[in-house]
C-alpha cells in the first residue's frame, strides 16, 4: 500500500512512489487509493515561480493534497497551529501527503522547478482558509 518514509505533523508524510527504471530511463506512477490515501478529483501544477516568491499561505477545511517536485526543488512548510515542519521535495519519486486542516506554504523554488499537486476535491473557494489567525482559532477546535 503506501510506502511512508516518516510520519509527521497531523499525518502528513513523504510517500515513496514506485520507481521503475531500465536503460531507457525511469518511470514513476501515482494511483489514487493505491499510492495515495484519497481519490484524485483535481490536478494542477505550479511553475515559473520567480526567485523569492511564496506559494500557498492557506489551509483547507476538507481538501487533501499530494505534492510532487517533478522537476527542480522546493520546500513545503506545514503548520498545524502549534507545530511547524519543513519538507524539502527534490525527487520525482517522492511526494508529500498533506491532510486537511494544515496550513501550507511552498518556498525556495529552484530555477525551472515544477510542482504537481493532486487534490481530493474539485476547486472550491469556500474550502480555503486564508487568514492565519482564523486558522489557528479553528485548529484549536480541531476543525
Amino acid at each position: 500500500m503506501f510506502n511512508y518514509l516518516k510520519m509527521e505533523l497531523n499525518g502528513s508524510n513523504i510517500i515513496q512512489l514506485p520507481k521503475n527504471y531500465d536503460r531507457r530511463g525511469s518511470l514513476s506512477v501515482v494511483e489514487e487509493i493505491t499510492n495515495i490515501p484519497f481519490e484524485i478529483k483535481r490536478t494542477y501544477w505550479i511553475y515559473d515561480v520567480p526567485g523569492g516568491e511564496v506559494r500557498g499561505g492557506h489551509a483547507y477545511r476538507q481538501n487533501e493534497e499530494f505534492i510532487i517536485a517533478l522537476s527542480g526543488s522546493f520546500d513545503v512548510i506545514l503548520d498545524n497551529g502549534v507545530l511547524r515542519t519543513t519538507y524539502s521535495l527534490n525527487r520525482s519519486y517522492y511526494g508529500l501527503y498533506v491532510p486537511k486542516g494544515v496550513w501550507r506554504q511552498m518556498v525556495n523554488f529552484s530555477t525551472n522547478s515544477l510542482a504537481l499537486i493532486m487534490s481530493s476535491i474539485p476547486f472550491d473557494p469556500g474550502d480555503y482558509i486564508y487568514d492565519y489567525e482564523h486558522f489557528k482559532e479553528l485548529s484549536n477546535g480541531k476543525m
